[in-house]
């Protein structure tokens, strides 16, 4: 049976993927989890530092929480390609955005459920488990105090922007690249994860990397996702499919439907986890910080974020909840990490 918010590939992909997650379907209601109480409610859409290190950089020196008004935003230059991860100064103020959290009572945040170590359901808990999921509730737990109540909600790749612009969400933590395009959309969190564009295929593909190598093959990405960007101004003689959620590429992949997967290696990592056919190709080609998404008009949220993440990377060292975090998700897959990437401000 479909359930709520479910695809056809996502229907398949639950018989054919031989996961230590299976990835169950999305259900209203309460999940008592390690640190709150969250609720699951349908998915949105349908088919539709001061220098930074990148990974595995020295840790930046804390941050001093100050006070911005109403969080106001000042003016900041031009966004580019080198500066585009900045973000503005933590503080942990209860401005106008957190404010009306707080009188809800509840923070809603758009997850991803279907990427392994990032955000999942764990087939044994039945929780909402990963890396992004640990980050969710910390700022949740920031904002709101102990036993915050959190709704969950699963968003598409490619509704993630509406969702924050329609404000169904308060957030979205769900592996989003910050970009110059995006950012005139919407507001992000300094980076607290560093990954890149890499290309996922069956380990006996004679696709190589992102090359010519991919002439004539079919190319699966997201729709709205940063490989889609990268795949349409260079498809290096690819057919592209796009679908709603990056796990459908997986599905089509072990279909048959697709001959390779253009995705962040952060996520492929998690995919080959699931498959053991499948192995990532070639290197990055992409600079892909992760950030927290905000409506644009949020200042003050986005701020209380930065707070949140600055005590989460703590000074990152191997005690620090960042490197926990990393330890618990992470690790396995992508080994060699040796801290979060360092905040850098444009105030």
């Amino acid at each position: 049976m479909r359930e709520p918010g479910e695809g056809d590939m996502g229907m398949r992909a639950r018989g054919l993927l031989n996961l230590r997650a299976v990835l169950a379907p999305v259900a209203a209601g309460m999940c008592v989890m390690a640190t709150a109480a969250a609720v699951l409610v349908p998915a949105l859409g349908g088919v539709s530092g001061e220098a930074g290190r990148g990974r595995g950089g020295a840790a930046a020196p804390a941050v001093t929480h100050r006070a911005y008004g109403s969080g106001a935003a000042p003016a900041v230059a031009k966004c580019t390609a080198r500066n585009a991860a900045e973000s503005l100064r933590p503080s942990s103020e209860d401005g106008p955005a957190v404010s009306r959290i707080q009188e809800k009572g509840q923070l809603v945040v758009g997850v991803d459920q279907n990427t392994y170590r990032w955000g999942y359901r764990d087939p044994v808990t039945g929780e909402l488990a990963g890396f992004d999921i640990d980050l969710a509730l910390a700022v949740a737990e920031d904002i709101l105090g102990p036993h915050p109540k959190v709704v969950f909600k699963a968003v598409p790749t490619s509704q993630r922007i509406p969702a924050l612009q329609k404000r169904t969400v308060d957030l979205v933590v769900r592996t989003m690249t910050i970009n110059c395009a995006r950012k005139e959309q919407v507001a992000f969190s300094t980076a607290y994860f560093q990954g890149g564009q890499q290309v996922l295929a069956p380990k006996a593909s004679k696709i190589a990397a992102f090359d010519d190598s991919l002439r004539g093959e079919r190319v699966c990405t997201a729709a709205g996702s940063t490989g889609e960007s990268e795949l349409s101004a260079q498809p290096h003689g690819a057919k592209v499919l796009t679908v709603p959620n990056q796990l459908d590429c997986l599905v089509r992949l072990q279909l048959g439907e697709a001959d390779a997967v253009v995705t962040d290696n952060a996520l492929a990592a998690a995919q080959a986890a699931q498959d053991p056919a499948v192995e990532l190709k070639g290197r990055p080609f992409t600079d892909e910080p992760y950030g927290v998404a905000v409506n644009k008009g949020d200042t003050d949220l986005v701020r209380r974020v930065n707070k949140v993440l600055d005590d989460y990377r703590g000074d990152g060292g191997a005690d620090s909840p960042w490197m926990r975090a990393y330890r618990k998700w992470l690790q396995a897959d992508l080994p060699g990490i040796s801290g979060p990437p360092s905040p850098e401000y444009s105030d």
